[in-house]
């Protein structure tokens, strides 16, 4: 993560430019946070917060600046969300977002970004686990400290945030198994044991708490995501373990 220090700088520094005393501050969750940042596997993932509503043409400089970063970020990018402070404590969710930014919109964004900039508002059920990552994990790059900006997301809304991000599992471990194998295992972690952890540390608890016959699973995909040693999966064992995964978390 060293080598993206001035990249964060320099973000922050224009953030401060084009938002002005209308930012809170600028929060950095996900593995860059915790600790298991991979250059080839990692995006960096940042909440922006801020007091007002923006206007089109400052969410046009912003969104402008954050693709130039973009540019010199690792090859997933950067990924963001802007949230107004009032969505923050008391928390509110789903959670309406101001504007979102990730590779996979930056098509969008380049071939019409007057559409981008007013479609790109709405309520993000993912922001209820980013809130909770930064809000136990997570890192201040600008701003207030994240107790003064961030009330703690309930065991209720945290359960049903990362459950929409893996209930079609089954199907999706096939497409993207690295991902979906380790989060289903901070997934149960958090459901089992309470545990607010990262895909490695998900991965770690995964081959002690996991039967035995889905222990190659793990250590293949966290071989991947750690060390990009690529380890194809079976794919019928990983829809098994998938089924059996869910099964236990919604149990």
């Amino acid at each position: 993560m060293n080598e993206y220090i001035n990249l964060l700088d320099s973000f922050v520094q224009e953030s401060r430019n084009i938002l002005g005393n209308n930012l809170t501050g600028i929060y950095l969750h996900g593995s860059a946070a915790m600790g298991c940042f991979n250059g080839k596997k990692s995006d960096i993932d940042l909440v922006v917060v801020i007091k007002n509503a923006l206007s089109d043409g400052i969410k046009k400089r912003y969104m402008d600046m954050t693709v130039a970063h973009n540019a010199k970020a690792p090859a997933k990018g950067l990924e963001l969300s802007i949230v107004r402070e009032e969505v923050c404590c008391p928390f509110v969710y789903p959670t309406p977002y101001e504007l979102h930014f990730s590779c996979a919109h930056l098509k969008w964004y380049q071939t019409n970004p007057e559409e981008y900039i007013k479609k790109m508002k709405g309520t993000d059920k993912d922001l209820g686990a980013h809130f909770t990552i930064i809000y136990h994990r997570g890192k201040v790059l600008y701003g207030k400290g994240i107790r003064d900006v961030f009330s703690e997301v309930s065991r209720e809304y945290y359960l049903d945030s990362i459950w929409h991000d893996i209930e079609n599992a089954e199907e999706e471990i096939i497409r993207d198994p690295v991902y979906m194998i380790l989060n289903l295992c901070r997934v149960l972690a958090y459901k089992r044991d309470g545990y607010i952890l990262s895909k490695t540390e998900g991965g770690e608890w995964g081959r002690v708490n996991v039967p035995e016959k889905y222990a190659a699973l793990i250590k293949g995909a966290m071989d991947d995501y750690q060390r990009s040693i690529h380890v194809k999966a079976d794919n019928l064992l990983a829809k098994e373990y998938a089924r059996y995964m869910l099964k236990q978390i919604k149990s």
